[in-house]
């Protein structure tokens, strides 16, 4: 069996996030790509041989289906590969995947992941329609269950089972929305005490207003080449280390009895691990999917960052912070930034990219070589994960 191909990452860039206006999900396609590419001078749009485009909604916010075409167009690319993938939340990083896929099995030398959602409708009803649909519609949404409902259900059973307080959860709000006061690009760039964040209005109890990242519209992109044009096209390239992914199911049917033990979560950070050759402990930075606060709090414990039902403690104790154990949400997280479905997995990896080229600015995690991304959907019974390295394997 051959080797597979070493696979880097040499370009990648996001728009500004959380800014309502009329923008169409072409001008989200064009501002994305351009982001990119204008990331590295040495990389034409026609050096682009394969596109995979991510978005969750695009036929009812568009309304438009048969996005990477059209992106391809927008962009002028004319590429060998090209595919649209919608796996709700995580889509940004399947894209991603299936770039560095096409890029191993030797189909192309270099592709593009561009992601982009148009979610700031203009009517709330809309928006609350959308959050239902990643629900099984036979068995949830029929229910009138959207994703802050299912994750305070999980709060209150890891509270209950591990002690885990309000206020541990709160932190991580604080927390994220402190990294994001550096971040551009982010939705949210002011600073929420504790008591802001313990105060603010019930949204499914135990979940308040900023224990939930906020729906935005926004892109990202990044370009990926085999090895041999990455050492060509820059001096820093970012190496995919490793990947894992798993399903165990949709929604709570997926969690099995413990709805605190996120298997889908653990088993494909235990893949990423085994494939990069290396562990927990060795992350510097990590990317994770706080589409909630509990969120945050369970991935520390799936990913092996601190044991089973410590998380609480852990964040109360500053390990998941600057001068902790592992600094997590650099950018700010989704909590801060926003969640646009189909940019957010790719948007994770830009910041990765940019803290492991020591490029992050104020918010640079000192030293940091390894980087780890985390995206799911289905309450954690589906993930996918990259890990990322400056130094060649």
């Amino acid at each position: 069996m051959a080797t597979p191909r070493k696979v880097a990452v040499v370009a990648s860039g996001v728009t500004k996030w959380g800014v309502r206006r009329e923008a169409s999900l072409k001008d989200l396609m064009a501002e994305g790509g351009k982001a990119c590419l204008d990331s590295n001078k040495n990389i034409k749009n026609t050096d682009v041989e394969g596109l995979v485009t991510s978005c969750v909604y695009p036929q009812r916010s568009g309304p438009q289906s048969h996005c990477s075409p059209l992106a391809a167009g927008v962009l002028g690319i004319q590429p060998k590969v090209y595919q649209h993938t919608d796996c709700q939340c995580e889509s940004g990083t399947v894209g991603l995947r299936i770039v560095w896929s096409a890029i191993q099995a030797g189909l192309i030398d270099i592709g593009m992941a561009l992601g982009f959602e148009r979610i700031l409708l203009p009517t709330h009803g809309e928006v609350f329609l959308n959050a239902s649909l990643g629900m099984d519609h036979e068995w949830e949404q029929c229910l009138g269950i959207t994703p802050p409902g299912m994750y305070a259900l999980v709060a209150r059973a890891h509270m209950e089972k591990y002690g885990t307080t309000e206020e541990q959860m709160a932190m991580v709000a604080v927390k994220n929305r402190r990294h994001s006061l550096s971040n551009i690009a982010a939705h949210f760039r002011k600073e929420i005490t504790l008591e802001q964040a313990m105060t603010s209005r019930p949204i499914a109890s135990p979940l308040k207003l900023f224990d939930c990242c906020v729906n935005t519209d926004g892109a990202a992109a990044m370009i990926l080449a085999s090895e041999e044009r990455a050492k060509e096209l820059t001096d820093k390239p970012i190496w995919i280390l490793g990947f894992g992914q798993s399903l165990t199911g949709a929604g709570f049917a997926g969690l099995g009895d413990d709805v605190t033990d996120w298997q889908g979560v653990r088993l494909a950070g235990e893949r990423a691990y085994e494939m990069a050759g290396i562990g927990p402990d060795d992350v510097d930075v990590a990317e994770l999917h706080d589409c909630f606060s509990i969120s945050e709090l369970i991935e520390y414990e799936m990913l092996g960052f601190c044991p089973k039902g410590e998380s609480g403690r852990f964040i109360e104790a500053g390990q998941a912070d600057y001068g902790g154990k592992i600094v997590t949400q650099p950018r700010g997280g989704l909590i801060a930034c926003g969640h646009p479905f189909g940019a957010t997995g790719i948007a994770q990896g830009h910041e990765i990219c940019l803290q492991l080229r020591g490029e992050a600015g104020e918010r640079q995690v000192p030293g940091a070589k390894i980087g780890l991304t985390q995206n799911m959907a289905s309450v954690g019974a589906d993930s996918g994960i990259m890990i990322y390295g400056s130094e060649e394997p």
